[in-house]
C-alpha cells in the first residue's frame, strides 16, 4: 500500500520498491554513452586505454555510490544530495548544486527528445522530426504526471531491454571471439589478435585522459539513485542493496562489452561510421541487426529523458519547499505529483531544446557547456557532504554502529573522490575542445553563488526539512 511521509498533498509518496532503485540505478549508467560512444573511446584511446578508462570511472562511480548511499539511508528526502549539502555544507552550496543540476537534467532532457526523433527518421523517413519528438515529449510528460510508480515501472522495463541488449551482445561476441560462431566473410575467428600487436596506448596517455573525461560523463546518472530514495518503499533496504549490486553489474557490462567490441572490431575502424555494436552484429550476419540497434538506442535515450525528467523535477521541488526556488512550484498532485515543477521543466527542456536553432553558437553552447561539468561537481559535493556529515555525526557523539549503512575507509573514500573529480578538471583544461565547459560552467557556478547572497539580503530562506 501505498504510504506517504506526512501529509497527503504535501509530501511525495513512498510507492517505489527494491526493483524500481536497483534498475533506475543500474539504467542510469547504461545509455547512448555505452550503445555509441564506445567505439569512438576504443578508437581514440586504444583497446587498453579505453578498458583502462572504465575501469578507472567506475571506480570512481563506486565511491560516489556510497557515499551517496550513506547520506540517502540516513537522510532519504527527495531534495537528495541538494538537501544534503544545504545541511552539511552550507545554503549556498545547497542553492548552487540544485539549480546546476536541474539546468544540466532539463537541458540534457530537450537533446533527447530530438535524438529520437531523428532516430525514428530511419524507419519513418517522411515524416518530420518534430512530429515524433512532440509525441515522446507527450509520452514522456504522460508518464511523470500520472504517478510515481508509472515511472518506476517504466524505467525499469526501459533499463531492462538495454541489460538484455548488453547482455546478448556479450554473449554472440564471446561465440565470435573463439569461433563458435563463423563469420560469414570466412576470415578465421579473431581470438584476442586486435589486443596484441601495437602499443599499450597506440595515441598516447593525453589521449588516454581525453576519452576518461567521456567515460566518467557517461558514468555520470548514478546519483539519481539519491533523488528517488525520498519516494522509496524502506530506503534503508533498497538503497545498501543497490549500492552493493549495481557498481559490479556495471563494471561486469561495461568492460566485457568493450573488451568484446575491441577484440572483434580493429581499433582504427572502431565507431567510425556507426554503433561498434551494429558492427559486431552486422559481421556475424544477424538480420536486422541495425534495426534492433536503433530500437535499443532508442529505449537508450528514451530511459535518459524518462529518467532525467524525474530528477530534474524532484530536485526543483525540494528547492521550492525550501525557499531556494518559486513557492509556486511545491504544490503536488492528487497522485503525489510536482506537477508545477514538472511542466517548468519540461517548458525549459524545449526552449533549450530551441536555443540549439536559433541561438546555437551562444546561448546553447552555454547550455551545454554547464552540463558537461555539472556532473563531476555534483560527485564532488555528495563526497564533501558525506565527509561532513560523518565528521559532525561522530563529533556529536554518534555511534557507527547507529548507520543503517556506513561507506567504508572513512575519511579516505570522499577525500580520493573529490581529489579524482577535482583532477578531471585538470584534464579538462588541457583539452582545447572541453575547455569551454570548464569557463562557462564555472562562470554559472559563480553566478549561482552571487545570486543566493543577493536574495539573502532580501527574505530569509526556511530551514531544510525532510522533503
Amino acid at each position: 500500500m501505498t504510504t506517504t511521509t506526512e501529509r497527503k498533498g504535501i509530501h511525495l509518496t513512498r510507492s517505489l520498491k527494491s526493483r524500481h532503485i536497483f534498475m533506475l540505478s543500474l539504467g542510469g549508467v547504461i545509455g547512448t554513452g555505452l550503445f555509441m560512444g564506445s567505439g569512438v573511446t576504443i578508437n581514440q584511446g586504444g583497446p587498453w586505454g579505453a578498458i583502462l578508462s572504465y575501469l578507472v570511472a567506475g571506480f570512481l562511480m563506486y565511491l560516489v555510490m556510497v557515499c551517496l548511499g550513506e547520506l540517502s539511508v540516513q537522510m532519504p528526502v527527495s531534495g537528495s544530495f541538494q538537501a544534503h549539502a544545504t545541511k552539511y555544507i552550507g545554503p549556498a552550496t545547497g542553492f548552487m548544486i540544485g539549480w546546476v543540476y536541474w539546468m544540466s537534467w532539463a537541458t540534457t532532457v530537450g537533446l533527447e527528445f530530438t535524438a529520437a526523433g531523428m532516430l525514428m527518421q530511419r524507419w519513418f523517413p517522411d515524416v518530420p522530426i518534430w512530429y515524433w519528438s512532440a509525441l515522446f515529449v507527450a509520452l514522456l510528460f504522460g508518464i511523470n504526471a500520472l504517478a510515481t510508480r508509472a515511472f518506476g515501472e517504466a524505467e525499469y522495463w526501459f533499463a531492462g531491454i538495454k541489460v538484455l541488449a548488453i547482455l546478448s551482445f556479450i554473449v554472440v561476441g564471446a561465440l565470435v571471439i573463439f569461433g563458435v560462431i563463423d563469420l560469414p566473410s570466412g576470415a578465421p575467428a579473431p581470438m584476442f589478435d586486435n589486443l596484441k600487436g601495437d602499443s599499450l596506448f597506440p595515441n598516447g596517455l593525453p589521449a588516454v585522459f581525453a576519452v576518461m573525461m567521456t567515460v566518467v560523463y557517461a558514468f555520470q546518472g548514478c546519483e539519481i539513485m539519491g533523488v528517488a530514495a525520498g519516494e522509496t518503499d524502506q530506503p534503508e533496504k533498497s538503497i545498501p542493496r543497490a549500492v552493493r549490486n549495481v557498481v559490479f553489474r556495471v563494471l561486469i557490462f561495461y568492460v566485457l562489452a568493450v573488451m568484446v567490441l575491441a577484440a572483434i572490431i580493429p581499433w582504427q575502424q572502431a565507431g567510425l561510421v556507426e554503433s561498434p555494436f551494429v558492427q559486431v552484429f552486422d559481421m556475424v550476419g544477424i538480420p536486422y541487426a541495425a534495426d534492433l540497434m536503433n530500437f535499443v538506442i532508442l529505449t537508450a535515450i528514451l530511459s535518459v529523458g524518462n529518467s532525467g525528467l524525474y530528477a530534474s523535477t524532484r530536485i526543483l521541488w525540494a528547492m521550492s519547499k525550501s525557499g531556494m526556488a518559486p513557492k509556486a512550484l511545491s504544490p503536488l498532485s492528487k497522485q503525489g505529483v510536482p506537477l508545477r515543477a514538472l511542466f517548468i521543466t519540461l517548458c525549459f527542456a524545449l526552449i533549450s531544446l530551441m536555443t540549439s536553432f536559433i541561438a546555437a553558437d551562444t546561448l546553447f553552447m552555454v547550455l551545454m557547456a554547464v552540463s558537461g561539468m555539472a556532473g563531476t561537481v555534483t560527485w564532488i559535493v555528495i563526497a564533501l557532504a558525506q565527509y561532513r556529515f560523518r565528521r559532525q555525526f561522530l563529533r556529536e557523539g554518534g555511534q557507527l554502529e547507529q548507520l543503517k549503512y556506513r561507506a567504508p575507509w572513512f575519511p579516505l573514500v570522499p577525500l580520493l573522490c573529490i581529489v579524482l573529480c577535482s583532477s578531471l578538471f585538470v584534464f579538462l583544461a588541457m583539452d582545447e575542445t572541453q575547455r569551454p565547459s570548464l569557463y562557462w560552467g564555472s562562470g554559472f557556478i559563480a553566478l549561482c553563488y552571487g545570486a543566493y547572497y543577493l536574495m539573502q539580503r532580501k527574505r530569509q530562506l526556511q530551514p531544510v526539512a525532510a522533503v
